[in-house]
């Protein structure tokens, strides 16, 4: 599991499990504001949402990785998945490009952190 410091719980909640397909696999009250929000993928990839607090923390939002791609989304599908990410409304930095390890483009998030999709060559 990683943490990804975001603006809003609700609102980062609602993107990963409506947009990027996510489980909700826990929302727990903390009290005095604070929850333990964690998403995951199909295959067991988690995400802990933690809301910022104070400065510091709101200035990392969308920058938590230096400016490089810091996660990544992988599908058998790349395809089905870019067409339904781009009518979600996600825009993507690039065309789709294949590589010698599969087919790869580069999105943000509602948040500005910078995400592969990728689908990796099939070997026999």
């Amino acid at each position: 599991m990683v943490t990804l410091v975001i603006p809003d719980y609700d609102q980062a909640a609602a993107f990963f499990t409506k947009v990027l397909d996510f489980a909700l696999i826990e929302d727990s009250d903390l009290g005095e504001g604070k929850r333990w929000v964690v998403v995951g993928g199909q295959t067991g990839g988690r995400i802990l949402l933690a809301k910022a607090k104070g400065d510091e923390q709101h200035a990392a939002i969308g920058n938590q990785f230096g400016g490089r791609v810091g996660l990544f989304l992988q599908t058998d599908d790349f395809a089905a998945t870019h067409r339904k990410l781009s009518d979600a409304g996600i825009s993507f930095e690039e065309s789709p490009r294949r590589e010698s390890y599969g087919t790869v483009a580069v999105f943000s998030d509602p948040f500005g952190n910078r995400w592969d999709l990728i689908e990796y060559e099939k070997t026999a």
